[in-house]
């Protein structure tokens, strides 16, 4: 008929061109989405309100830990979350992305496959903190392990019998640490606390070294990278980054996939190194994830969950059946307050504590290490009475100096009223020498043989 549009034969593609327009290709994208979500399990719960950092949502039968998926209305977006708290039909879960797009419509999918995976891959590897990767290097093939494990049975700990060599004077001769201790090390801003742990990833005595950064500036990561980690020395280092924008979630569960995966490689024989920083900066996160649930706070706003959790953690590491983990915690102190919660619990928990000083660092005098005020609860372990006297004596010595430091810059000081403050006059620019030091790592023979050379020559 004239002026009647015939309809398209099949197979012209003219059907296309005219009949789907671009809301008939968002439909069936959309549901095409849709159906390929029905591969994994069925969505069994909904999105009730956000409050917060948190995500509240109706589930039945929840578990304390388990992960789930929180799936928005369309299928496009899939927000992984741990649930965290209940009180009857209420459902507190703490996602691992951000809250920006959730809405009343989007469901809630039980079983999300958490966890980190582990496998010699991870080697010179960089993860976030949930284990995945961050650098370049593709998906890392492995047995996939939860984040949080139970401790050794004391029992099956080998007691320590062997030195940790650091590379350090200060810290290998004056607090000499044991294969499998966990010490703390105390520091304020800006008093060299990176650079330490640069040296001790780079020159410490360790196959494996896993290093951890929680809540720290990117900026930051990659400095620590390129200044303390080149290239060429991150083919055993495996790095775990959580930086400050990350949620409340990852931040606090850096430290334990760092720790998981140290235990793999533990339990594969290896001496590991493991390097947190910070634990302060995990305790933080905890507290924003327990305030946010309505835990009351105690300590400086601190819940008691938050410390609750901290000795789980480090009771992780130690020495094994057949290998060691030996951990290195930084603990931020707020105006140098070594009586601040965090600090003070953690130091209750670790087998000795270095201090950093400011007085030191504002000197230039790197590292800045407290000797009186640090101390290793293990190197009676491995060390002999000869070394033990040797650092006995260098001690006492800069604790002499360090009191009397006010009546010395006055010249308030007589000759013969202090024998030991007189000996470590004599010695005073010796004893800076050796604590102080430089990139280049010293063995841990030249140590003690410097230190002999210290006391035995006035």
């Amino acid at each position: 008929m004239p002026g009647v549009r015939p309809w398209p034969r099949p197979g012209s593609g003219s059907l296309n061109r005219c009949c789907m327009s671009p809301n008939l290709d968002d439909f069936f994208e959309r549901a095409s989405r849709r159906a390929e979500m029905t591969d994994g399990p069925p969505a069994l719960g909904r999105v009730c309100g956000v409050d917060g950092c948190l995500v509240r949502i109706r589930l039945p039968d929840p578990r304390m830990g388990e992960w789930v998926e929180l799936v928005s209305s369309d299928g496009a977006r899939l927000l992984p979350a741990e649930v965290t708290g209940f009180d009857g039909d209420d459902v507190w879960c703490s996602p691992a992305g951000p809250l920006t797009g959730i809405g009343p419509g989007w469901s809630v999918r039980p079983g999300f496959a958490s966890g980190v995976i582990v496998s010699d891959q991870l080697r010179g590897r960089i993860l976030d903190g949930l284990g995945r990767p961050l650098d370049s290097g593709g998906p890392v093939r492995g047995e996939r392990l939860p984040y949080d494990a139970t401790a050794p049975s004391p029992l099956e700990r080998p007691l320590a019998d062997q030195p940790f060599v650091t590379g350090v004077r200060a810290i290998d001769g004056l607090c000499t640490l044991a294969r499998g201790q966990r010490v703390g090390l105390f520091a304020g801003s800006g008093v060299g606390k990176s650079h330490l742990m640069g040296q001790l990833a780079r020159q410490a005595e360790a196959a494996v070294t896993v290093v951890c950064l929680v809540g720290e500036r990117g900026r930051e990561v990659v400095e620590f990278l390129q200044d303390n980690l080149p290239v060429a020395d991150r083919a055993n280092c495996v790095m775990v980054v959580a930086t400050s924008d990350q949620p409340a979630l990852v931040r606090a569960l850096a430290p334990l996939c760092a720790t998981t995966i140290a235990e793999w490689f533990r339990d594969r024989g290896h001496n590991v190194l493991l390097l947190v920083d910070s634990l302060t900066r995990m305790a933080r996160a905890l507290r924003e994830i327990h305030l946010q649930m309505g835990q009351s706070p105690a300590r400086r706003g601190y819940p008691p969950s938050v410390f609750a959790g901290l000795p789980r953690l480090l009771e992780r590491a130690g020495t094994g059946t057949c290998g060691s983990i030996t951990g290195v915690y930084t603990v931020l102190v707020e105006g140098d307050d070594l009586d601040e919660p965090v600090a003070d619990e953690v130091r209750g928990l670790l087998d000795g504590h270095l201090v950093l000083s400011r007085e030191l660092a504002e000197l230039g005098h790197y590292p800045a290490l407290d000797v009186p005020r640090s101390i290793s609860r293990m190197s009676g372990r491995v060390t002999d009475r000869a070394q033990q006297e040797l650092a006995r004596r260098v001690r006492a010595w800069l604790a002499s100096r360090s009191s009397a430091r006010d009546l010395l810059r006055i010249g308030a000081v007589t000759c013969g009223a202090d024998p030991l403050l007189d000996e470590a006059v004599a010695r005073s620019l010796r004893l800076d020498d050796f604590c102080r030091q430089g990139p280049e790592p010293t063995g841990y023979k030249e140590t003690w043989r410097l230190l002999e050379e210290l006391v035995r020559d006035p």
